[in-house]
C-alpha cells in the first residue's frame, strides 16, 4: 500500500498544539456552570465588591512593610531612607590572600588583584583587611587600609598606598558662575 504523499506546511495548515490553548473561563453565565451568581468572588467583602484589586503592597490591614520601617531623613546618614542606598561598599582583601598569592618585594596593584583573582569587580574600592599574617615585604596600592593591616604590612617591611578613586571630570565647556566677570553672566 503506498503511503499518501506528507503534505507541506504553511500559513494555511498551521494549528496550535492539542490542549496547548484553553478558553477563557466565562463567569456570572448562569448556576450551572459553577462560577455563576458571584463569580467566583465570594459573598460579602472588599474582594467581591466592584473596582476589587489585590495591592501588591496591602497586608490584610496589618501596618505594611514600608510603614513599618523607620524613617530617618536625609541623604547623609547611612541609615537614611529609602532602605539604605547611601551605604558605601568595599571589596574586602584579606592579608592572608596576599601572603599566598604573592611573592616577597611585589607591588600589589590593583591590576595584580585582580589577576591574582582578588577583587575583580571594577569601579568598586579595594579595602585590605589585617585577616591573617604576612611575612614578606609587599607594596600594596589600595583604596582603603584597615588599622591592623596597615600596621601588619608595614612591620613585615612592606609600604600602603592609597590610591585615589578617579573623579568624574566634565570635558565640556563649564558655563560661568551667576555673578562673575564674564561678560555673558547673567
Amino acid at each position: 500500500m503506498a503511503e499518501a504523499p506528507e503534505e507541506r506546511i504553511g500559513l494555511h495548515n498551521l494549528q496550535p498544539a492539542p490542549g496547548s490553548r484553553k478558553a477563557r473561563k466565562r463567569v456570572g453565565r448562569g448556576e450551572g456552570s459553577g462560577t455563576g451568581k458571584t463569580a467566583g468572588r465570594g459573598q460579602k467583602g472588599w474582594g467581591s465588591r466592584s473596582g476589587a484589586k489585590r495591592r501588591a503592597r496591602f497586608e490584610g490591614g496589618q501596618n505594611p512593610i514600608h510603614m513599618r520601617m523607620r524613617k530617618l531623613r536625609g541623604p547623609h546618614m547611612k541609615k537614611s531612607m529609602p532602605f539604605e542606598p547611601f551605604r558605601t561598599h568595599t571589596q574586602p582583601v584579606n592579608l592572608l590572600d596576599l601572603e599566598a598569592r604573592f611573592d616577597a618585594g611585589a607591588a600589589v596593584t590593583l591590576e595584580a588583584l585582580s589577576a591574582a583573582g582578588l577583587a575583580k569587580r571594577k569601579g568598586i574600592p579595594v579595602k585590605v583587611l589585617g585577616t591573617g599574617e604576612l611575612s614578606k615585604p609587599l607594596t600594596v596600592h589600595a583604596h582603603a587600609f584597615s588599622a591592623s593591616a596597615r600596621e601588619k604590612i608595614e612591620a613585615a617591611g612592606g609600604s600602603c598606598q592609597v590610591v585615589i578613586a578617579a573623579a568624574h571630570v566634565d570635558a565640556g565647556p563649564s558655563a560661568p558662575l551667576p555673578g562673575s566677570d564674564t561678560p555673558d553672566a547673567r
